[in-house]
């Protein structure tokens, strides 16, 4: 049984940057895995704006 990886879709405010696995996200913007993960902590979502940050949305 093959697992599949989640996809997600990257916002920043109401654009949609991008739609991928956390891989193709990770290729496309140049920064680690664990950075687009981070986009989705509320840690990050406290620290951005909803205009200015980007937003992890799990598909």
């Amino acid at each position: 049984m093959v697992a599949h990886e989640k996809e997600y879709a990257l916002y920043k405010g109401d654009k949609l940057l991008a739609i991928g696995t956390a891989k193709e996200l990770e290729d496309k913007f140049g920064v680690k895995v664990s950075t687009i993960h981070f986009y989705k902590s509320p840690a990050y979502i406290k620290r951005t704006s909803d205009v200015r940050g980007r937003r992890l949305v799990e598909i």
